[in-house]
């Protein structure tokens, strides 16, 4: 199959409704989407933005080719009109974003698009996608890694993600998530990640006996040594055969074994056995891996019944987000333009939730100066400005009468502009810089929030002006 181009990657009505716009006129009226999502997978106090740089690519390379126009053509249901505009389509939408890396709560815009309606709505599948999908595997690789307690987590789960581009950008996600590498090799020729492994069982039992497979992995590379010791026995067999061939074939070329893998049995047990024999033996640097489907409890569980394990490899239930595999984004309109004046637009429901927060927003972050801990976000108008050197009141947008004042404290804007009229205006940072980035934004959550088990809920609240708006907006609907 040759390289597909992505632009039809969208769900059918953005077509119908665009070439519905145009019919009736409103193909550059102006309208503005934003995207959010109403809760935190696995119950956890917070997610992670990630995918913001396959977003921009996908902007970039908008356009519909020769294939694209015949088979709508075929379809029999769009206007001549309409496929001589896509013809010449250019995309010219401004897009702003939480920049990757970035802690995120549910009902704040992780993403707003602003340009003609047709455009801004006809990207809302890949947003969506791309967005949804790479922070929910950060999402997970995090609650992941901070289990793990500071032992190195490897993402393991390439063969079980849903689809070739599930491995790969599920591996990126990862990696900004604080894994510190991948089984995935492509993973580390696109994006520089770290690509780890070493054997499977296949490969100890292609050999006479496990003693023959260690030894000849071990010669073919004494400099970087893992044997996986649970193919027949662990302590019986496993653990002896490793130490044997360590002290013949690593040790006398000068080099220390780096490592044994479990991947079966009772890892607590095992490994705490496996660690008692590597000491005797002098191979007190030897570290002892654990794979076998591990997610976040299990590892919490094993660490705290003492297991000896200085790595992590986690598969399926990382690279799948197997306890909660939806993210669950949304995109809505919020406004539209009308004589160059912002109007907004307010979708209601029974389920009080699913209501959404009309107009053009920016959000920001306070942080409290003495501690550098984040203490709320609050969602404004696009052109409020928090003045830091007066206090500020922050109020539960539904519970009104929860108000705290709050001083001394830094209000930083998180959404940046990524596109003007269509042309890119921002650079992405490198991948580990992102990773980094997102470790040390994670800090700045209170310990409270970041816990496992009924995490305290972090304050998404709105500006005055801005709740005012809603509940003007919501009044005038219901008078209707």
């Amino acid at each position: 199959m040759d390289k597909i181009n992505l632009t039809l990657l969208t769900d059918f009505y953005e077509l119908t409704m665009a070439n519905g716009y145009l019919e009736n006129g409103l193909g550059d009226k102006i309208a503005y989407f934003d995207m959010f999502f109403r809760k935190v997978p696995d119950n956890g106090g917070f997610a992670i933005m990630t995918g913001v740089e396959q977003l921009i690519q996908y902007f970039k390379n908008l356009s519909f080719d020769e294939r694209d126009i015949e088979y709508l053509r075929s379809k029999g249901v769009f206007s001549e009109k309409f496929l001589e505009y896509l013809q010449n389509f250019e995309f010219r939408c401004d897009v702003w974003a939480i920049p990757e890396g970035t802690p995120i709560f549910p009902n704040e815009p992780v993403v707003t698009v602003r340009g003609p309606v047709i455009e801004a709505q006809f990207v809302e599948t890949m947003i969506l996608l791309t967005i949804n999908h790479q922070s929910l595997i950060a999402t997970k690789a995090n609650r992941i890694v901070r289990a793990a307690q500071g032992r190195a987590v490897m993402e393991f789960g390439s063969r079980r993600a849903h689809g070739y581009d599930g491995a790969i950008y599920g591996a990126r996600a990862a990696y900004i998530g604080g894994c510190v590498g991948t089984a995935c090799t492509i993973a580390e020729r696109e994006f520089n990640i770290p690509a780890i492994g070493t054997m499977a069982h296949s490969w100890v039992q292609l050999f006479p006996s496990e003693l023959d497979a260690f030894r000849a992995y071990a010669r073919v590379y004494p400099d970087n040594c893992v044997l996986l010791v649970d193919t027949y026995n662990v302590l019986k067999s496993g653990i002896p055969n490793a130490i044997k061939v360590f002290n013949e074939e690593i040790v006398p070329k000068g080099f220390r074994p780096q490592g044994i893998r479990i991947d079966s049995g009772d890892i607590t047990y095992l490994s705490r056995e496996a660690r008692k024999a590597l000491d005797e033996a002098g191979f007190e640097d030897c570290k002892v891996v654990a794979s076998n489907s591990l997610d976040e409890y299990i590892i919490r569980d094993i660490l705290l019944q003492g297991a000896e394990v200085d790595q992590f490899g986690v598969g399926e239930r990382l690279i799948t987000s197997k306890s909660e595999p939806v993210f669950g984004g949304v995109y809505k309109l919020v406004a539209i333009e009308e004589n160059g004046r912002i109007v907004p637009r307010i979708k209601l429901s029974e389920n009080v939730a699913k209501i959404t927060n009309p107009g053009f927003k920016q959000v920001w972050r306070f942080f409290d100066k003495d501690t550098g801990k984040a203490m709320a976000d609050v969602l404004t108008m696009h052109d409020e400005i928090i003045d830091e050197s007066k206090p500020y009141e922050l109020f539960d947008p539904e519970h009104t009468w929860k108000r705290k004042t709050v001083r001394n404290f830094k209000a930083k804007r998180l959404l940046k502009k990524i596109f003007d009229k269509g042309s890119c205006v921002y650079k992405c940072p490198e991948l580990s810089e992102v990773k980094h980035y997102c470790q040390q934004q994670i800090e700045t959550l209170w310990d409270a929030v970041v816990r496992f088990e009924n995490p305290h809920k972090y304050f998404v609240d709105l500006s005055e002006p801005l709740w005012e708006m809603k509940q003007e907006l919501l009044q005038q609907h219901s008078a209707k």
